[in-house]
């Protein structure tokens, strides 16, 4: 992909179809024809959205990569709040794979060879952790993630967290739960910005028609951004997601400090994920619409 890293791109709209195609618009998919592509959507729980991506998000992501001509598209996900076999059935992602013609793959039920071993290394995993083969190997990545707060200790779930659902809780016929040591740990924050460092994205696609501001990651009080924005640079997209939470009202703790000051987002910059300070972020509006967004954006990002 030809986009730099920084480069965010906003518009104002609730209508998914015309907006997610004007956002992908602004990437280069014709370097994407031929090639395998996986998906890693936001769904950890079968709550409606904001809580998990919308249907209608998946849709069109999915036929702008058809028209694209790729070879394959896999969806590939693991729950957190319930088992992925049944959120997805429920949120209908399985029967959206029949009538488009891409396959759905729970990643719990995958085989051990399916897995990667990270090393701990310099992370703050303790025994390190297995990531999803598929996201390693795969030529082409693409995630789309949702905004909201997040109140078991990752204080906001954007695409950075979003990642977490690529991580084995255990492997199969495993003891060791991965999972249990990240909600436990005093560095939960960090070692989700980790698990970035070992996978690309080509592009995310944030769906911020609405947003949890309080409480999250599968309820919360609402507010109505009616905004979607793309990136290939997950650290320049979650702070811009952050912001975009302070300037409806965030109710934690989030809605103070400098916002590259922040554990997920430090640790990104600190292993090279994506943009290293706000001054590197570049806002670019698609619509009059989203102007007043945009403005609020910067005077966020740049208290």
């Amino acid at each position: 992909m030809s986009n730099k890293f920084g480069e965010v791109f906003l518009i104002k709209t609730n209508e998914r179809y015309s907006g997610i195609n004007e956002l992908m618009e602004q990437f280069n998919l014709s370097e994407f024809q031929g090639d395998k592509v996986a998906i890693k959507a936001n769904f950890n729980s079968a709550d409606p959205f904001p809580a998990s991506t919308h249907i209608d998000t998946l849709t069109t992501i999915i036929k702008k990569l058809k028209e694209a001509e790729v070879e394959e598209i896999i969806l590939a996900e693991r729950s957190g709040m319930g088992n992925t076999n049944d959120v997805l059935e429920r949120m209908g992602v399985f029967k959206l794979a029949e009538e488009l013609k891409f396959r759905a793959i729970a990643l719990d039920k995958e085989d051990k060879k399916e897995w990667v071993k990270i090393e701990r290394d310099e992370t703050h995993w303790i025994k390190g952790f297995y990531i999803s083969r598929l996201f390693l190997e795969t030529k082409r990545v693409i995630q789309t993630c949702c905004l909201k707060t997040h109140r078991f200790g990752g204080h906001f779930t954007l695409s950075l967290k979003n990642s977490v659902g690529l991580v084995a809780k255990r492997l199969p016929r495993g003891l060791y739960n991965y999972m249990a040591e990240l909600h436990m740990s005093p560095y939960q924050r960090q070692m989700i910005a980790e698990i970035n460092r070992y996978y690309h994205v080509d592009l995310v696609i944030m769906d911020a028609v609405k947003a949890f501001i309080s409480k999250g990651p599968e309820q919360g009080e609402l507010a109505q951004p009616n905004l979607i924005l793309a990136s290939s640079d997950r650290v320049a997209l979650d702070a811009v997601g952050v912001a975009i939470l302070r300037n409806y009202g965030v109710k934690t703790d989030i809605s103070k400090g400098k916002i590259f000051e922040l554990d997920q987002i430090k640790r990104a910059t600190q292993i090279g994920v994506g943009a290293q300070s706000a001054d590197e972020i570049e806002l670019i509006s698609l619509n009059d619409d989203a102007e007043a967004d945009l403005k609020n954006i910067e005077r966020m990002l740049a208290a």
